[in-house]
C-alpha cells in the first residue's frame, strides 16, 4: 500500500475518532463543569447567615444563629447588637448557650411586636445572669432559633438546635416557644423527646403541658405561664360568669391556643341557653381571611340575646379579636353595653393600628394578661409576687438606654412579653445553674430539665411576673393573673389580680399533691 494511502486509512481509523472523543470529553467537562458552578452559586445564595439558611422551596431565613443576623427586622438590631456585644465578652469554655426560639422572620406588625419584646426581654436576663448573680456560673451565651413565620420549618430548626447541643456552643435550653400553635407542639415534642430542655415563655395551651391526663408528652418542659384553663379559671374567679349571661364566640377547627381556651371557657357557662357561635379564620390566623363578614353577622345574633346577657366569652388570636372588637362598634343595639373576655392573645391589641379604638366607648375588652408592668408596681399582696422583684427589672430596663447593657431600642411593657420573657429566661439560667456539678463549667444536657420539680419554696423563681412555683409536671402553680383592660385610647390597664386557686399561693409556695 502507497504511503499516502496509509496515512488516509490511518487518519480514518484513529485521528477522526480521537478527536470526536476529545470533543465529547471536552463537552462533558464543560457541562459537569456548569452543574458544579451552578450548584455552587445556588448553596452561597441559600445562606442567609452563619447556621441559618434558605431551605429549597421558601424564601424565609431559617435555622439558628449565633450572631447577630436580624432576620431582616430592622427594629431588632438594636437589641441584637447589644447581644452581639454581650456574647463576644464571655469567655471561650467559660459559658453554655441558650437559644430563643420564635418566628423571627414574621411578617405581621404584631407578631414582629411580639418577638421584639420577647427579644428585649431575655437579653435583659442574660445580661443580668453574666453580670448580677455574685460570679455564679456557667455565663450564658443566646442564640436566636427561627422555625419560620408560621412555625413550618420546625424540623431543620430542631435539627439545628441538637446540633449545638451535641457540639461545642454546648446549648442547654431553649426559651421563648412564645405561640402555641401545631407546629409549635411538634417542635417542643421533638426537642423534648432529644433531651434538649425547654422553657416556655408565653404558651398557654392545655395540650401543650405535661400532666394534663396523668401522663408528661413533653419531658423537660417547664412553663412560665398559667394554661389557658387556669387563666379561664381565674378570669371566673374575677368576672363572676354565670351561664345566663355569657354567649361563647370561638374559632372552629381551632388551634392548640383557641381550642383548650374555648373548651375552658364552655365549662364555665355550662347550660348556657345560647348556642356557641363559631367563626373559621385562614389557617395563618394572623391573615385577614373573610371572618369579618362572619362577625358582623354574629353581632346580630348578639343583639337578638335577652337584655341580661351582657357578656361574651371569645376564643380566638389576636387578629380575629381585633376584626370583633371592630365589628361590635358597629353593632345596633348600642343602647347595650358588653364586656368581652378573652385570654392573653388580647394584649396585642395595644399596638394594632387596625384596631377601631371608637369601638371602645361603649364596649369592654378584658384579657387575661401573661403580666403587666403595675401588677406588683405596689405590694398588694403578701405571696406570689412583690414590687422588689418589679423593680430589679425596670432598674435594668433603666440601664439599658445606653452601654453598657444597651441601647436595646424602643420599650414597651404593656403587652407583658418582655416581662415574661425576662422570667422564663431566668427560669432557663435557674435550671442550668442548678444543674450544674461543683467542678464543672456545664451541667449535662438532660439534668437542667430535672430541676424543674424542685422550683418551689425556697427554690422557686421570684419573676416580674409572680413567683414561678412549679409542680411535678413543670406546669406553674397558682400563678398571678393580671386582669387587663384596653382603654379607648388603646393602652392596657391594670385592674386586678386575679388566681387560678381563688386566693394567693401560700408564702411557702408548695403545690398540694
Amino acid at each position: 500500500m502507497r504511503r499516502g494511502s496509509w496515512g488516509r486509512l490511518r487518519e480514518h481509523v484513529w485521528e477522526i475518532p480521537l478527536r470526536r472523543y476529545l470533543a465529547l470529553l471536552l463537552t462533558a467537562a464543560l457541562v459537569a463543569g456548569l452543574a458544579f458552578a451552578v450548584r455552587a452559586l445556588t448553596r452561597e445564595d441559600r445562606s442567609c447567615a452563619p447556621g441559618v439558611v434558605r431551605l429549597h422551596g421558601g424564601g424565609e431565613c431559617v435555622g439558628v444563629a449565633t450572631t447577630a443576623y436580624d432576620f431582616g427586622q430592622p427594629r431588632l438590631r438594636e437589641t441584637l447588637a447589644a447581644i452581639e456585644r454581650e456574647n463576644r465578652s464571655l469567655k471561650e469554655g467559660s459559658y453554655v448557650t441558650v437559644a430563643l426560639f420564635e418566628p423571627f422572620t414574621a411578617t405581621d406588625r404584631d407578631t414582629v411586636n411580639h418577638v421584639l419584646h420577647q427579644l428585649q426581654g431575655t437579653y435583659l436576663a442574660q445580661y443580668q445572669a453574666n453580670h448580677s448573680a455574685n460570679g455564679q456560673t456557667p455565663a450564658i451565651r443566646l442564640a436566636f432559633a427561627n422555625p419560620g413565620a408560621t412555625g413550618e420549618h420546625w424540623e431543620h430548626t430542631v435539627d439545628e438546635l441538637e446540633r449545638l447541643a451535641r457540639g461545642p456552643e454546648r446549648l442547654r435550653a431553649v426559651t421563648g416557644i412564645g405561640q402555641s400553635t401545631h407546629h409549635t407542639k411538634k417542635a417542643v415534642r421533638e426537642l423534648t423527646r432529644r433531651g434538649i430542655p425547654v422553657v416556655g415563655s408565653s404558651i398557654t395551651a392545655d395540650d401543650l403541658a405535661n400532666g394534663q391526663h396523668g401522663t408528661d408528652p413533653f419531658p423537660g418542659l417547664a412553663r412560665v405561664a398559667p394554661t389557658n384553663t387556669d387563666e379561664a379559671r381565674a378570669l371566673a374567679s374575677f368576672a363572676k360568669v354565670t351561664a345566663g349571661r355569657a354567649l361563647l364566640v370561638y374559632d372552629k377547627p381551632g388551634d392548640p391556643y383557641t381550642r383548650t381556651l374555648q373548651e375552658s371557657f364552655a365549662r364555665l357557662i355550662e347550660g348556657s341557653p345560647y348556642e356557641p357561635q363559631p367563626f373559621t379564620p385562614p389557617a395563618d390566623r394572623s391573615r385577614e381571611g373573610t371572618t369579618a363578614n362572619t362577625f358582623r353577622q354574629i353581632t346580630h345574633l348578639v343583639c337578638d340575646t335577652s337584655r341580661e346577657t351582657d357578656t361574651i366569652l371569645f376564643a380566638g388570636r389576636h387578629t380575629q379579636l381585633r376584626q370583633f372588637v371592630n365589628a361590635l362598634g358597629a353593632r345596633g343595639c348600642q343602647d347595650r353595653r358588653f364586656t368581652v373576655l378573652t385570654g392573653d392573645e388580647g394584649s396585642y391589641l395595644t399596638g394594632d393600628h387596625d384596631l377601631d379604638r371608637a369601638a371602645l366607648r361603649n364596649l369592654s375588652v378584658r384579657y387575661t394578661a401573661l403580666a403587666h408592668p403595675d401588677t406588683f408596681a405596689e405590694d398588694r399582696v403578701a405571696s406570689g409576687g412583690s414590687a422588689a422583684d418589679t423593680r430589679k427589672l425596670n432598674g435594668l430596663l433603666a440601664s439599658s438606654r445606653g452601654e453598657p447593657i444597651g441601647p436595646i431600642g424602643p420599650v414597651d411593657l404593656e403587652d407583658g412579653q418582655l416581662i415574661i420573657a425576662y422570667d422564663a429566661m431566668r427560669l432557663a439560667v435557674h435550671g442550668i445553674r442548678e444543674a450544674t456539678p461543683d467542678g464543672r463549667t456545664d451541667p449535662p444536657l438532660t439534668d437542667v430539665g430535672l430541676q424543674w420539680p424542685q422550683v418551689k419554696g425556697s427554690l422557686r423563681v421570684n419573676g416580674a411576673s409572680g413567683w414561678i412555683c412549679l409542680d411535678v409536671h413543670g406546669n406553674p402553680y397558682d400563678k398571678a393573673v393580671p386582669i387587663v383592660e384596653l382603654t379607648p385610647r388603646g393602652r392596657a390597664r391594670f385592674v386586678e389580680i386575679a388566681w387560678p386557686e381563688g386566693k394567693p399561693p401560700g408564702k411557702e409556695c408548695l403545690p398540694p399533691s
